[in-house]
């Protein structure tokens, strides 16, 4: 992007999503289904917590293998097991669940709040939420897309460093973005716990210098924010457009849409 490219509606990256899915044969299917795992990965699988959660949870004493409290989560499992977590029999899920949310203002991106706050969860009316959690966060007055899944596995894989998933976001200020502050954002700003890479930059309207479109893969806390507020600027909105791919279109706040199956494979198989 440059500083001052725009877009006609129907070409705007910010609303394209190329999927290329991978084709899988049968007995690969088969053999997944039927393959020993590690064990954190088998409780992942079970839709109970991430792979990372898992390791710690597993190494608490919180899960048992065939009647013995295991806390190697490396221990290779299968369903032949009897894996048993909080006095239940745990098996790998078969109805996995994946939600695109579009969340709005003023929703704690958790399961849970202990000051009572709305929750992501709450916009899920006569869903079963038991086991659905989000991957990644957004803070409270972010807005924008939100991953919602049972699926452990895949959530650990998005939120690991390595895949560089991509989110594009659409910050508005407080004032007209400068070009010498555009080109310190383009060339990384550094802040306090490092580089602040972004991999592209540019203005949503070439008018409106207040509007910038901004995509990172970098997952650090409020990173959007503190990058604009380390050059003296307010982020009066912050909408995330694009996650991994997946855009907001057709989703209007507050509103989710399940993903499609083609969506899904990509998801689980993008390099």
């Amino acid at each position: 992007m440059n500083e001052n490219q725009s877009y006609p509606e129907n070409e705007n990256p910010y609303f394209q999503s190329e999927i290329k899915v991978p084709k899988k044969s049968k007995s690969t299917a088969n053999d997944e289904a039927n393959e020993c795992m590690p064990l954190n990965k088998y409780i992942a699988h079970c839709g109970i917590c991430s792979r990372r959660d898992a390791v710690e949870l597993i190494k608490k004493g919180k899960v048992s293998v065939n009647s013995k409290v295991e806390v190697n989560p490396a221990v290779k499992v299968s369903e032949a097991d009897d894996i048993v977590y909080e006095e239940k029999r745990v098996f790998p899920q078969k109805n996995l669940v994946y939600y695109l949310l579009n969340k709005p203002k003023n929703f704690i991106t958790t399961t849970d709040d202990p000051e009572d706050r709305n929750t992501v969860l709450d916009l899920f009316k006569g869903v079963d939420t038991t086991r659905l959690y989000p991957v990644g966060r957004l803070d409270r007055n972010t807005t924008g897309l939100l991953l919602m899944t049972n699926d452990g596995e895949l959530a650990q894989r998005l939120s690991h460093p390595k895949y560089n998933i991509k989110k594009v976001y659409q910050v508005t200020l407080d004032k007209p973005l400068t070009k010498n502050d555009f080109d310190k954002i383009a060339e990384g700003i550094t802040l306090e716990d490092g580089l602040a890479p972004v991999d592209e930059i540019a203005f949503v309207n070439p008018k409106d210098k207040k509007v910038i479109g901004v995509q990172i893969h970098i997952g650090r806390n409020r990173i959007v924010r503190r990058i604009f507020e380390h050059l003296q600027y307010k982020v009066t909105a912050l909408d995330r457009v694009v996650y991994a791919g997946l855009t907001k279109k057709n989703i209007p706040r507050g509103t989710y849409r399940l993903l499609d199956e083609k969506e899904i494979i990509y998801l689980k198989h993008f390099k």
